[in-house]
């Protein structure tokens, strides 16, 4: 015989399978993402990651014209 451990029901949890998870897997912990000391945020990553994509998509280009 099979034992399971006694599982309440959420009712936020709407998939079956996620019912089924204990109600400490649902749960979201506040500090899970301790916030970095020292460092200020970087405003500048979208430009970074624009000229790295139009970079690369240039590159990638030439190389099939030239």
């Amino acid at each position: 015989m099979r034992t399971r451990p006694l599982v309440l029901t959420t009712e936020s949890a709407r998939h079956p399978f996620r019912q089924r998870l204990p109600r400490h897997v649902l749960t979201v912990a506040s500090d899970a993402i301790p916030p970095k000391k020292g460092r200020v945020a970087s405003d500048d990553d979208d430009w970074k990651l624009f000229m790295l994509s139009f970079c690369a998509f240039f590159t990638a280009f030439y190389s099939f014209i030239g």
